[in-house]
């Protein structure tokens, strides 16, 4: 089989998203199954539709585009703000998506128009994270701007948190977004269907058993991919951490110094070799394979035990295989990170095999 690959056990993904929708069902809270680190696979896809999730999630319309055109049905949830100059897409192929700019909706307001469609709107909130979000003391005036658009309808508001500036969803930020729910409820004359609290994030505030007021939605990628919540990268007790396994192949194995030699400057990526002496006297087995920073993020693999990632160029992965002696074309697999995941998904020369395990 071919190397670099991406292996995909579809069934191990089913299970992190049925036990997610479950756990979170029992509290009132809905799941968008986001797939924007799979670029738009089908088969990953129809694993969490079936598995509970009330839509799918993704942050490029390319991806969206994708799934319909293989077949795909259900709903869909654009979860970046829309390029103006993709609105017409993102209308026609979207069902619903995050906004925070009156500009936007504006041109979103006229595709729809044009295209003869109703297209649905979640009004993001900042609430400390400083990545996207309308303030919240402007949030009527959008809110107001909203309603008069035709052929757009206001499902509701959400937020993101922790992707950013790693802020933690709390009791504090998550009361605040349900009073602005309300709040616009009440100032408008609305009900809003949707109070999006955030994603993978939110785990833990939701399962450590507060109060979750008004907050009715969470969007997850990592948590139902990984079987891991992102603050800390710690494992959710009952999920699968390997539901992804990228595999290559050895395409050097040699004893070589353990120190560089020579005129010392920058590497290709900017990095500057260590100077002076040698951590482990003497040389050491030394094992290349054939992946790249291209492929997949070096700081997001984890080597098979006994092994060490010492460096990546663009295409070689650099190994300490400690006292294993790897012969050349011998494959290593990796565990991965959300960033090489989505990085490995993206590489046009990793392979992906999907299978159920």
């Amino acid at each position: 089989m071919t190397a670099p690959r991406l292996e995909v056990r579809l069934d191990r993904i089913g299970h992190n998203a049925r036990t997610l929708v479950e756990r979170l069902g029992a509290r009132g809270i809905a799941v968008t199954g986001v797939a924007k680190a799979t670029l738009g696979s089908p088969a990953i896809v129809q694993v969490l539709q079936a598995s509970g999730v009330v839509a799918i999630g993704d942050s490029r319309i390319e991806n969206i585009e994708r799934l319909r055109g293989a077949g795909v049905v259900g709903r869909m949830t654009l979860i970046r703000s829309p390029m103006p100059s993709q609105t017409d897409r993102v209308v026609a192929s979207a069902d619903v998506s995050l906004n925070t700019e009156i500009d936007v909706l504006a041109r979103l307001s006229e595709a729809a128009v044009a295209q003869g469609r109703v297209h649905e709107v979640v009004l993001m909130v900042e609430l400390g994270d400083l990545r996207e979000g309308i303030m919240p003391g402007d949030l009527d005036a959008v809110v107001a701007d909203t309603l008069d658009r035709p052929g757009l309808r206001l499902l509701g508001i959400g937020t993101n948190l922790a992707c950013q500036s790693g802020v933690a969803p709390d009791a504090a930020n998550m009361a605040e977004l349900s009073t602005l729910a309300s709040r616009v409820e009440d100032r408008f004359g609305l009900v809003l269907d949707l109070v999006s609290g955030g994603n993978s994030a939110n785990l833990d505030w939701v399962f450590g058993g507060g109060d979750i007021g008004r907050i009715n939605e969470l969007r997850l990628g990592e948590s139902v991919l990984l079987g891991c919540e992102p603050l800390r990268r710690t494992p959710i007790e009952g999920l699968h951490t390997d539901a992804f396994t990228l595999v290559t192949e050895v395409i050097e194995s040699k004893v070589k110094p353990t120190v560089a030699w020579g005129d010392i400057n920058q590497s290709a990526f900017g990095e500057i070799a260590p100077v002076g002496p040698a951590p482990l006297p003497g040389s050491r087995p030394r094992v290349i394979v054939a992946l790249g920073r291209q492929d997949a993020d070096p700081d997001g693999l984890t080597p098979p035990p006994g092994m060490a990632i010492l460096g990546a160029s663009s295409d070689h992965l650099l190994l300490d295989p400690g006292s294993t002696r790897v012969a050349v074309g011998t494959e290593v697999a990796f565990q991965l990170d959300y960033s090489a995941l989505l990085r490995a998904m993206t590489s046009p020369f990793v392979t992906k095999v999907e299978s159920w395990s």
